[in-house]
């Protein structure tokens, strides 16, 4: 990769820009990681908890002083001018819905896989391959789109279509056959994302200019990668209390003992992968084991319709901000 990268990719520099952005790329580390440290804290200690609500306050704090650090700076890391830009400010929203989705897809996905659905971990792992060999194959017709049918077309059936897979996913229950209840709902949102992810890198490249471009990719990289992570410590907390909340209503039919339930109660943030008890009957432990799984499926379809609206935001956010240019490069 890095051989071809030095072989293929033109160099693009800012003259102008004298040194790094040290205190800004200080100060936006500390506000993701207190974020999303005190949303996965929240699990476990609860919001009111010294540590959880202490990150939070500095994760929020830090990023506010961000954005103040690099509207005033001379060489900022994050150039807010190119936010001036409609169709950057379209494409970074659109990144921000749409990876949203795919970070906790790919978070809970192979985990139903193996912990309900049975599969070795090489299984889970070639089961998206589907996906990935769609956008790799279908990336260069994808990037012409923009070309006959402008930016916003592409931008919008993309996601839109992803949403359709998204929904797919939500159907198979406990036990279901990979190419009968996923093949489809991968082959769907591959596509999906194929549309989309070519078509997306161009607007954003064309939104700056010559000079900005590097910063340009970086940004909406960055916020990729960002959107992904904090969905996940989020989303990881709706999917935890809706598994919790099923879970606990399939319990009250097996009258356990409390010193079992309070054990249980402090593994779920395992969801599938919680231990039980050795001390359980063997028919028992095996009917809630089944509870477990259907518990942990109740929650992944809730995530995944949330992801879908996710998908549906991200198709909004390009129809209302990114120009229909057609035949022209957006800007």
């Amino acid at each position: 990769m890095i051989a071809i990268s030095l072989w293929r990719i033109p160099e693009s520099r800012n003259a102008t820009v004298a040194r790094v952005d040290w205190l800004g790329a200080t100060i936006v580390t500390l506000g993701l990681g207190g974020l999303v440290s005190g949303f996965i804290e929240s699990v476990t200690r609860g919001w009111r908890h010294p540590l959880v609500f202490g990150s939070l306050m500095v994760g929020f704090g830090c990023l506010v002083a961000f954005v103040i650090v690099e509207a005033s700076g001379a060489w900022p890391m994050v150039p807010l001018r190119l936010f001036a830009s409609r169709s950057f400010t379209g494409a970074n929203l659109l990144t921000v819905f749409l990876y949203a989705a795919m970070g906790i897809f790919f978070f809970l996905f192979p985990l139903n896989l193996i912990q309900v659905q049975a599969y070795s971990a090489t299984a889970a792992g070639a089961a998206t391959l589907p996906m990935i060999l769609l956008i790799f194959l279908l990336s260069r017709w994808s990037g012409g789109l923009i070309a006959r049918y402008g930016p916003r077309v592409p931008l919008i059936t993309g996601p839109l279509i992803a949403a359709f897979g998204f929904v797919l996913f939500a159907v198979p229950s406990v036990g279901a056959s990979y190419w009968k209840a996923f093949f489809i709902a991968v082959v769907v949102l591959g596509l999906g994302m194929a549309i989309t992810v070519a078509p997306l890198t161009t607007v954003v490249m064309n939104s700056a200019d010559q000079e900005r471009i590097g910063a340009a990719s970086g940004i909406n990289n960055a916020v990729a990668r960002v959107a992904g992570v904090l969905a996940i410590a989020v989303l990881g907390i709706v999917m935890v209390n809706a598994f919790g909340a099923r879970l606990d209503s399939k319990l009250a039919n097996f009258s356990l003992p409390p010193e079992i339930l309070r054990d249980m109660e402090r593994s779920k943030i395992k969801l599938a992968g919680l231990e039980l008890p050795a001390s359980l009957n063997p028919t028992i432990r095996a009917a809630i084991r089944e509870s477990v799984r259907e518990a942990f499926v109740f929650g992944f379809r809730l995530i995944m319709l949330i992801c879908a609206g996710l998908s549906v935001a991200s198709a909004m956010a390009a129809r209302l901000l990114i120009p229909d240019n057609r035949g022209t490069l957006p800007h």
